[in-house]
């Protein structure tokens, strides 16, 4: 019975000690949407396109095939279409692009109630 009494009080004990450690450590989570957590410039967000040539390039590295486009008869871009259902963020798109036409944004917070929400069409500004 004393043996039981000194284990109980010892995890007892333990438990007061790690509480006490951690009351005094800095949070790791933050109150989200109030705070947002600071980016690093690495960070691959949501893509975005700004003067496309239409090479193909970025369609042919794309691993998860998120990434499409239709020419006119002239075989001038006309419609860009990204879709983040299947984009993994990997960033080989900008990566590849030789016109740096692709940027990896910041924005993260891509959630919505419609899937078709999440097609990124871009149709003007290609070709210019």
């Amino acid at each position: 019975m004393a043996l039981k009494l000194i284990k109980s009080a010892k995890a007892l004990y333990e438990g007061l000690m790690t509480v006490f450690v951690h009351l005094f450590r800095k949070p790791v989570t933050l109150e989200y949407p109030e705070k947002r957590r600071i980016l690093n410039d690495a960070f691959r967000g949501k893509p975005e396109v700004n003067g496309c040539v239409g090479c193909g390039i970025c369609k042919k590295v794309c691993p998860s095939g998120a990434i499409n486009y239709k020419k006119d008869e002239n075989g001038k871009v006309y419609f860009y279409e990204f879709d983040l259902k299947k984009c993994i963020f990997c960033g080989n798109c900008a990566y590849y692009c030789p016109k740096a036409a692709i940027k990896m944004t910041g924005e993260y917070e891509l959630a919505c109630d419609n899937p078709q929400g999440l097609k990124l069409d871009y149709k003007g500004g290609i070709n210019d």
